[in-house]
């Protein structure tokens, strides 16, 4: 069986809010649920280090923000085991395709991740993506801009 998940990061990936704002934030995604189902399945969780938010099979390509060149999965793969050996005390990497540096969470996931120490998460949503101003709620529940992860394992 395959694991759904509707996953909200800080853009910021070393953030963390207080438990107030992650409460405030949770309390309204949970609104945005469609059923008790959905709201049984919604959890923030805190992180000590950063970690990948991974999309899982959604995953099609990563690109570079600059030049638009697809990124090599090994090339991706090795930058992130690098930084994840260290604890991911930076996610500042070269891009080969034009040796412009970006961060690892600026690279343009289709679809989207990123990389976070806090997260609100859903496991099956019984929805799809958030729209622009549900998403802008919930931001300024957290009081941080946020991004949004379809996860399917």
């Amino acid at each position: 069986m395959s694991d759904n998940y509707l996953t909200v990061i800080p853009t910021d990936p070393y953030w963390q809010p207080g438990e107030d704002a992650a409460d405030r934030a949770a309390a309204a995604l949970a609104h945005m649920l469609p059923d008790d189902d959905a709201r049984r399945g919604l959890e923030a969780k805190w992180h000590d280090s950063v970690e990948v938010v991974w999309c899982g099979a959604n995953l099609e390509r990563i690109s570079c923000p600059h030049c638009g060149t697809e990124c090599a999965p090994g090339w991706w793969a090795e930058a992130v085991s690098e930084r994840y050996d260290e604890g991911f005390p930076t996610l500042v990497v070269t891009v080969p395709c034009c040796d412009v540096e970006t961060s690892l969470n600026g690279l343009v996931y289709d679809w989207p991740m990123g990389f976070a120490r806090f997260r609100i998460e859903v496991l099956y949503p019984n929805r799809a993506w958030l729209t622009d101003e549900e998403l802008a709620t919930l931001a300024d529940a957290l009081g941080h801009p946020l991004r949004q992860i379809l996860v399917h394992m």
